[in-house]
């Protein structure tokens, strides 16, 4: 799985009734674009990651309202 900064990466629900979580990848950690990822909820919230198969990256920045 690679990624680049202003990526969003969208994480599946694992159950029923599991909402998807959508974050944006604000920095790449590993190397050629590989994880970790340090990512960044709606909320504001910051991690780093190392998504699994219930992950994929989908290309382009989200708008964020407040944020340019």
């Amino acid at each position: 799985m690679r990624a680049k900064t202003g990526d969003r990466m969208v994480t599946h629900g694992r159950t029923v009734g599991d909402t998807e979580r959508v974050t944006e990848i604000i920095e790449v950690l590993g190397e050629n674009g590989e994880p970790p990822f340090r990512v960044r909820s709606a909320d504001g919230h910051e991690s780093v990651v190392s998504p699994g198969p219930d992950s994929e990256i989908k290309s382009g920045r989200r708008r964020t309202p407040g944020r340019g």
